[in-house]
């Protein structure tokens, strides 16, 4: 079979239609010839794209154009970036892909391939080793000598060591391989600073929900890969807020739609009628419950900063749970700790700021599902702290009188006097520096003549001892 494919081949390597060529590059080039062939015959490339009929939706619904491909139109719009390379042929850089789970970076990698006519090797950072990239680096080399190009995916790449990226940085730089990393993770603390240098990073955006609609509306009329051949019935107010609940993640979403629809019973008329209660039981009622841009939410997050202000600690740790959980922003809600460690605690325990301060910081480098330790200490730290507005008092008055008196002047004597024309004036004249002259504490004014004696911050009352929680 293969004979009859391949037709007249040459059975003298220095033979070439016209004339001779040298024997090595003829060689060369016959192999390049059968090396194609075969490869259309037998390659498992040539299958790429075909999902497995038992495969998850997600994985049967992955898009094979960009024309199917939802979102990121920032990166692969008209006139955008990565448009503009694969649509002038341009050579696929290195890349690090970085976004939320679902937001589709393996997808873009395998498209990106295919567009530039590149071999997709796709590898787990979390299976894969030195030896493994060793491999494909080794197997990208012979490629180049066929002409073909490598784009090597590595998923979850932060999840590699230094010595493991360090392995990539020559085949990078010497063009064997086309890297794509992808990864969840802050780059710039994930990715060595070497691997960086050598490729762009892009950034992918969650999916808004009008994208993801899209998406469960394809895989709902695909007869193909989708679910059209299950004759679904499914509300449309439901496709929206399970579109909605999925938070921007593309996966999430199919996965539950696939859950609820095959757990529906067939009617008698063979359409499996999806409900709001099966789609809720699919994606999870505490997902499904959590409307990240609504009401709830900021109803959950007053209900956490209220309990946290009447030093409940339990309550405090329940509604925290319920924001996690519930899948809220973990930065939304250590910078709602830190708001609370200066207006309802402040100088009562300095440390409530350092403690809010540093679970904010882990909590933007680390993410969850870890984050949650750093900010349940940072919560239960707050609640058994003493309480004191002070700070709000102290500064609501100040706002007060600027108000009133956005106008007045900066005394003469605050004022610096970089100029000898500002000295002629009067600037800086009876300023005194306390260091000097201590007594300039007591005798020297810093308000406004109107506003002189003005009391702001009082340092009764700086303190209120929580109830006792134990």
């Amino acid at each position: 079979m293969l004979s009859s494919t391949l037709g007249a081949v040459p059975t003298h390597p220095s033979w070439v239609p016209g004339g001779h060529v040298p024997a090595d590059q003829c060689g060369a080039d016959y192999i390049a010839m059968t090396r194609s062939i075969t490869r259309n015959l037998f390659d498992e490339e040539g299958l790429e794209g075909k999902a497995e009929p038992f495969a998850p939706l997600p994985e049967r619904m992955r898009p094979r154009s960009l024309a199917e491909f939802a979102g990121q139109n920032h990166l692969v719009g008209e006139g955008r970036i990565l448009r503009r390379l694969i649509d002038g042929g341009g050579t696929l850089p290195s890349l690090i892909l970085w976004g939320a789970p679902g937001t589709g970076k393996t997808t873009l990698a395998r498209l990106l391939a295919d567009r530039s006519g590149a071999r997709f090797v796709p590898m787990s950072a979390v299976f894969s080793g030195v030896k493994d990239l060793r491999d494909a680096i080794a197997e990208a080399k012979r490629e180049v000598k066929f002409g073909a190009r490598t784009v090597l995916f590595i998923d979850e790449i932060h999840r590699f060591n230094k010595g493991q990226q360090d392995a990539l940085l020559h085949a990078v730089e010497d063009g064997t391989i086309t890297l794509v990393g992808a990864t969840t993770e802050n780059p710039s603390f994930e990715v060595t600073s070497a691997l960086l240098s050598r490729c762009r990073v892009l950034v992918l955006n969650p999916l808004g929900e009008v994208e993801i609609k899209e998406i469960l509306q394809r895989a709902l009329t695909d007869e193909e890969r989708g679910l059209a051949n299950l004759h679904v019935d499914i509300a449309d107010e439901v496709l929206e807020r399970l579109a909605h609940s999925a938070a921007g993640d593309a996966r999430v979403a199919l996965a539950a739609l696939e859950a609820a629809v095959e757990s529906t019973t067939p009617a008698e008329d063979a359409v499996r009628r999806v409900t709001n209660e099966t789609v809720i039981e699919a994606l999870g009622r505490a997902r499904y419950a959590y409307d990240k841009g609504g009401e709830e939410h900021y109803n959950l997050a007053s209900a956490l900063i209220k309990s946290l202000r009447n030093s409940h600690v339990d309550a405090a740790l329940y509604w925290l749970a319920r924001l996690i959980e519930g899948g809220a922003d973990p930065i939304f809600i250590a910078r709602r700790l830190c708001i609370l460690a200066s207006e309802d605690i402040g100088l009562a325990d300095p440390q409530a700021m350092v403690q809010a301060a540093a679970a904010a910081q882990i909590t933007q480098l680390i993410g969850l599902p870890e984050a949650m330790f750093p900010l349940a200490q940072a919560t239960i730290y707050l609640a058994r702290a003493p309480k004191s507005n002070t700070i709000l008092r102290s500064y609501a008055a100040a706002v007060t009188d600027a108000a009133e008196t956005a106008r007045e002047p900066v005394p003469l004597h605050l004022r610096n006097a970089p100029t000898p024309l500002m000295k002629r004036l009067g600037y800086g004249e009876g300023y005194r520096y306390v260091h000097s002259d201590p007594n300039a504490k007591e005798e020297m004014s810093c308000l406004p003549e109107k506003l002189r004696g003005r009391v702001y911050f009082k340092h009764e009352e700086d303190a209120v001892d929580p109830k006792n929680d134990e």
